[in-house]
């Protein structure tokens, strides 16, 4: 194709056409055509892009693998212009540019820009809008990955914590139905038995009173009380079995002295039964309303986290954000030995945001924090209000941040982590979304402590 054919075939391309021949006219004198067969790949991500690309003919496209496999980012077909961008600080692309479909390129040279932005202010212009649209693009795309991730991150972790209160509940529910039968056989025992009204009394007293205890024992503790208990059965020739029950209730030995005081022979061990049974139907009740609440507090943690059912800004709370993602890492946290602790100030401000979007910030710090802390090491998460601000801190006493890479840290695919255990996204995803919002983040480090500090403008009332 000779010059002029190239320069009419450029007056009808999409996002160049508009602009004047001469224009034109100097891309094809500047540019040279190239063809490229399906399968050719046009770009790499270890090499650096160094030229404009202009596309005649056919289509290719992008693909990112961000530790899911490789994925389609964005696409280009005749009418585009793809490649090294004027004022781009592209030198790496994200991925592998593969030719879909076979296509034929004016490809102009880095070294020709800035005569191109001299001499073709159209065209730079809709190149600049090129540039400024596919920034966002890609915006957009590692935003939602990075979320994809994380949440897959996490799933492995949330499925344990679900899992155990599930499996309490269960097997809780389970052990109440034989439960119930043997307190419902008790009973009938407890009434065949004909206690005096004094022995009745003194028996629902104890039963009132273990209802109302809230105690909590080392497991050395446990053991000791019931072995007391135990003691105490055999020493008065009775089932010693029900030591575990009667311990997990709070009875002591004193208040068993008080019940063989009022209940004579027999109708001890009666009594002492249907003790009992009523003791360990209310413990399995007990277990079973404690691992509902802890599903029920996960599930309610993790909607909130993820603001699934939320499409626009809107007020909030920062504090409650903060306490949902501890509550959704905790299970790496006690993986770790590590120890989280939250501090919120009294009357925390709200912000004006995307709530799953500023979670995601907190989440990717705090996981970054516990990979950074040793075994049994420590999280300090801080947030208080500063001249009309939420200033939020995340500390780890981890080893630091070394001074060679801190400049680079927030850079997008920069990681320090084993191939495929980090994207390289955290960071700079965390610093887009507090700017998006009208925050800073910053980082000061040193052995044994690394704080990261994101401010937000508060909403104030």
């Amino acid at each position: 194709m000779d010059a002029t054919a190239l320069v009419d075939q450029l007056a009808q391309h999409r996002t160049l056409g508009q602009a004047p021949r001469e224009e034109l006219a100097w891309l094809v004198a500047h540019g040279e055509v190239r063809h490229f067969e399906v399968g050719q790949i046009v770009s790499r991500a270890t090499e650096p892009v160094e030229s404009l690309y202009v596309v005649l003919s056919g289509r290719f496209s992008i693909h990112v693998d961000r530790g899911a496999g490789p994925k389609k980012v964005m696409e280009w077909s005749g009418g585009d212009v793809g490649g090294l961008l004027p004022y781009s600080r592209l030198r790496n692309p994200p991925g592998e540019a593969l030719i879909q479909e076979a296509t034929d390129v004016l490809m102009v040279h880095r070294t020709c820009f800035p005569d191109l932005i001299q001499r073709c202010p159209t065209i730079t212009a809709a190149l600049v809008h090129v540039m400024l649209d596919r920034a966002r693009v890609f915006t957009s795309s590692d935003l939602h990955d990075e979320k994809m991730l994380s949440l897959g991150r996490l799933s492995a972790g949330l499925a344990h914590e679900l899992n155990n209160p599930a499996s309490a509940a269960a097997r809780s529910a389970t052990l109440l139905s034989d439960a119930l039968a043997a307190a419902e056989m008790a009973s009938r025992a407890l009434g065949a038995a004909h206690l005096s009204e004094d022995a009745l009394a003194v028996l629902d007293r104890l039963r009132r009173t273990c209802l109302s205890r809230t105690f909590r024992l080392s497991a050395i503790e446990r053991a000791d009380r019931e072995q007391a208990l135990s003691d105490w059965l055999e020493a008065r020739a009775l089932d010693p079995g029900g030591a575990g029950p009667l311990s997990d209730a709070g009875v002591t030995p004193a208040e068993l002295d008080r019940v063989a005081g009022s209940v004579d022979g027999p109708a001890l061990a009666t009594a002492l039964g249907s003790l009992e049974a009523d003791c360990t139907v209310r413990s399995l009740a007990a277990e079973i309303e404690a691992a509902t609440s802890r599903i029920h507090t996960l599930v309610a943690a993790i909607k909130r986290f993820t603001y699934m059912d939320r499409q626009a800004p809107e007020l909030v709370d920062v504090a409650q954000g903060l306490h949902d993602t501890a509550t959704i890492l905790s299970h790496k946290a006690r993986l770790k030995g590590a120890q989280v602790a939250v501090h919120v100030a009294d009357g925390l401000p709200r912000v004006r945001a995307f709530g799953g979007e500023l979670n995601q910030v907190w989440s990717n710090l705090l996981d970054n924090a516990l990979d950074a802390v040793p075994p049994r090491g420590h999280v300090e998460i801080e947030a208080d209000q500063r001249l009309g601000s939420v200033v939020v801190r995340i500390i780890d006493n981890g080893p630091g941040i070394p001074p060679a890479i801190r400049e680079q840290i927030f850079d997008p695919f920069f990681t320090t982590k084993p191939v495929g255990a980090g994207t390289g996204l955290g960071l700079d995803i965390a610093r887009r979304v507090v700017r998006r919002n009208d925050g800073e983040i910053d980082v000061e480090s040193q052995p044994g402590r690394t704080q990261f500090i994101v401010t937000l403008p508060a909403v104030q009332p």
